[in-house]
């Protein structure tokens, strides 16, 4: 016999038992799908990763300061950074404090108590991505300018919640009250969450750095924000940036710089490992279904004895008997993984046509 006799025996076998051999295939069918899943949203996050690390910059360079924690009020002064990037032009381009506080905001008799509020610099919008730092684009007026921050002047960008609930949409040149203090707004973020809610992701105010530490009543910037001048020079900005902090506080546990590169490697890693152990629990279905393969297979052998017998005895030879059931078992193995490779593929666009139309209504609110 040849291998296509073999094979046409093979496809009559299965045929014959029809339920049995789905359920035999059915493990090879849901691991082959589950690991082609798993892969396809795998890769399809970390492009996503990507996209959003192009959309903020891969320039960007962010610094924590501690301090020493030993009770010295060695309080790093923003001007420092701001000297530090006159000093090294040549791989930084800019530095925004970014400090987060809450105050009692009020607009008329109405008071917003769950608003955050961010205090940051001119350099948290960028104007060749017309976006801030961290994603926001604005709907209406413009964002922080030199001399607002510069003079401490009191103005503000609005997030499209209080831009909605406290003006009616109609937010620019309209005044609202930041820690019993009036600030004139001037622009307006585009919404950016799926819903317009108090104390959500589009509860929010931008006001001047110096602005912000009045309200908290301290001194103390914890974040910055750096601007290297290009990719190729995040890296030694970085060197700068640390060698700096080093020198004024003579401890490296006061800090902890990382750029956009260093987190996107991090996320990158962190997600190869949760897919790792998933295509390893998927991984489990195909062991379970190659067992299963195994098992029915043998069971046909001792079903099919009388075949096995009468083959024989018309002059098969025992290898002619074991191609046979290799062949099918092979056959068997083959269909389950091409409908499993259908499946996984229809299942993959699917699920990414959703999590891109939820991401997508999310982005656009």
């Amino acid at each position: 016999m040849n291998i296509t006799q073999y094979f046409k025996l093979a496809v009559k076998s299965l045929r014959t038992s029809k339920m049995r051999a789905f359920l035999t295939m059915l493990g090879i069918i849901i691991g082959v799908g589950a690991v082609i899943i798993i892969i396809s949203l795998g890769n399809g996050l970390q492009k996503m990763v990507d996209q959003q690390v192009e959309s903020m910059g891969v320039n960007l360079i962010q610094t924590y300061v501690y301090g020493r924690g030993d009770g010295t009020t060695m309080l790093l002064d923003p001007e420092r950074m701001y000297e530090l990037v006159d000093d090294h032009p040549e791989v930084l381009s800019g530095v925004s404090p970014y400090v987060t506080t809450n105050a009692r905001v009020r607009h008329g008799a109405t008071e917003y108590e769950r608003t955050t509020i961010y205090g940051v610099s001119e350099v948290m919008y960028k104007q060749d991505t017309q976006a801030t730092l961290d994603g926001e684009t604005l709907a209406q007026g413009r964002f922080l300018q030199y001399i607002d921050v510069e003079r401490s002047q009191n103005v503000c960008v609005l997030g499209a919640y209080l831009a909605q609930d406290a003006f009616g949409g109609d937010a620019l040149g309209q005044t609202i009250s930041i820690g019993g203090v009036p600030y004139t707004v001037v622009g307006v973020l585009r919404q950016s969450g799926d819903t317009l809610q108090e104390g959500g992701r589009d509860d929010q105010i931008y006001i001047s750095y110096n602005n912000a530490l009045k309200l908290m009543g301290s001194r103390a910037v914890n974040l910055y924000m750096f601007m290297a001048t290009s990719r190729d020079t995040a890296a030694a900005a970085k060197t700068v940036i640390d060698d700096c902090l080093y020198d004024y506080y003579q401890d490296e546990n006061a800090y902890y710089t990382m750029t956009m590169a260093e987190q996107v490697q991090m996320i990158n890693a962190m997600m190869g490992v949760a897919m790792l152990v998933l295509v390893a629990i998927a991984a489990i279905s195909l062991l379970v279904g190659g067992i299963g393969i195994m098992n029915i297979m043998l069971v046909s052998v001792t079903e099919r004895t009388r075949e096995i017998g009468i083959r024989k005895s018309l002059g098969a030879k025992c290898r002619d008997i074991r191609s046979q059931f290799i062949i099918e078992a092979g056959t068997t193995s083959a269909i389950g993984g091409a409908i499993g490779i259908i499946l996984g593929i229809l299942m993959a666009n699917v699920l990414t046509n959703v999590i891109a139309l939820v991401l997508g209504t999310g982005n656009d609110g």
